[in-house]
């Protein structure tokens, strides 16, 4: 069962008490994330978050990894577009001291120089083989091309130039803005009951600012959509990623998307896409899609790698299927057999500790509801053959998708 708890300074979590194995995990995030980079200043976020555990509080970079080690705290922390996501894993007799380094962590990071720089180092050497790595390169152009002029455009990773030159104060000063109560959305599971939780939130997250500083993030509208971008690179394969436009979780018409592209491309062996890029073809190893749902933006992202000589043939193909559901929609056993699988491995998302503390905290970003995941299943069910149909046409049937390929694709230009 899932229980809204309230700290004594009003931090609010949910909370799930299991008691079969010794184990916490702590889900969180902050609003913020890498879209409220500076222009300039892209990976801000990034270098941030990867310096959070290296040294906080009383204890330098090294004390701070070998108290973790030695306790077996586990702490990582991601700077995603829209938010700061941070997780815990501990033992629960150990939870007093990893709530300590917790709070260590995020309240009183060091930023101290030659921690910066060591990190600095790392990232830059990382940047570096990521600029002749094809699907690297693909991601990149994708984001840049799909939302130009936008921070979801930036390179959220930053840039040779713009991780090169940022500096202790700025990293200080993003901490400043982005963590806050304000923003704060916290998940816990495991063997410690309700008081102790609630403690804990005020222990961890108590002494942050109120308000977090965000800068509005506009919504974005996805640009180039029919063309292609072709970047070339002497390797044996094609990397192609394409998009077209999705639907936004809080939209009526989420589950029915989600269905469509199980359907499509999300189904890992049993989708359209899978079925005649490889099955049928043999073009391509894997081929995938997945909804795009981001606070302001929502897209059908794709990709697959393919022989030179067979990239075009299979965006063909990925086209083709795109036209045919935009003007007929999914068939009824195609449908039907979605939601039995859709339904049916619902469960696996929560098989450990911290998959559900992490699927609490997007449930409660996503703002579906304490009891969603007791409705969730007939939300799929309730989803109809005219829903499927009317979604795949709003999703594909604007035209050609916007497409980036990395290699030397014969006929592709």
């Amino acid at each position: 069962m899932i229980q809204k708890i309230v700290s004594p300074l009003g931090i609010e979590a949910w909370l799930v008490e299991d008691y079969a194995v010794p184990v916490i995990a702590v889900d969180f995030a902050f609003k913020g994330g890498a879209a409220q980079d500076p222009a300039d200043r892209p990976g801000l976020a990034h270098i941030m978050s990867a310096l959070f555990d290296e040294g906080a509080g009383p204890h330098d970079d090294e004390a701070f990894q070998r108290l973790m080690e030695e306790n077996a705290v586990e702490l990582s922390f991601h700077a995603a577009r829209d938010q700061i996501n941070g997780s815990l894993r501990t033992l629960s007799d150990r939870k007093a001291f990893a709530f300590d380094l917790l709070h260590y962590a995020v309240s009183e990071p060091r930023f101290e120089e030659a921690a910066v720089e060591r990190v600095r180092q790392s990232l830059l050497a990382s940047l570096r083989r990521e600029a002749s790595d094809p699907n690297a390169m693909a991601s990149l152009a994708f984001f840049a091309g799909l939302f130009p002029d936008h921070p979801y455009g930036r390179p959220t990773r930053g840039t040779l130039e713009s991780i090169g030159a940022v500096n202790r104060d700025e990293i200080a000063a993003q901490h400043r803005r982005l963590l806050a109560k304000d923003g704060l959305t916290v998940s816990i599971v495991g063997a410690i009951d309700a008081h102790d939780a609630e403690e804990m939130l005020d222990k961890v997250f108590g002494s942050l600012p109120t308000t977090a500083l965000l800068q509005p993030v506009p919504e974005a509208q996805l640009a180039d959509l029919g063309t292609r971008k072709v970047i070339d690179l002497d390797v044996p394969q094609t990397v192609l990623q394409f998009a077209t436009p999705g639907v936004k979780r809080d939209d009526p018409d989420f589950m029915a998307a989600f269905l469509l592209n199980h359907i499509y491309g999300g189904g890992s062996f049993s989708s359209r896409l899978f079925q005649k890029v490889r099955e049928e073809r043999g073009l391509a190893y894997s081929v995938s899609t997945q909804l795009g749902a981001l606070a302001r933006a929502a897209f059908v992202g794709g990709g697959v790698a393919t022989r030179n000589d067979r990239a075009a043939e299979s965006l063909a193909i990925i086209e083709a299927e795109m036209a045919e559901l935009a003007r007929n929609g999914p068939d009824a056993a195609e449908l039907e057999s979605a939601k039995k699988y859709l339904t049916g491995s619902y469960a696996l998302r929560f098989d450990s500790s911290t998959k559900i503390a992490n699927q609490l905290t997007m449930i409660q970003i996503e703002r579906l509801g304490i009891d969603f995941i007791d409705r969730r299943n007939g939300l799929v069910e309730a989803v109809t053959l005219d829903d499927t149909k009317r979604v795949a046409e709003r999703m594909f049937g604007g035209g050609k998708p916007f497409v980036v390929a990395v290699g030397r694709p014969e006929g592709l230009s």
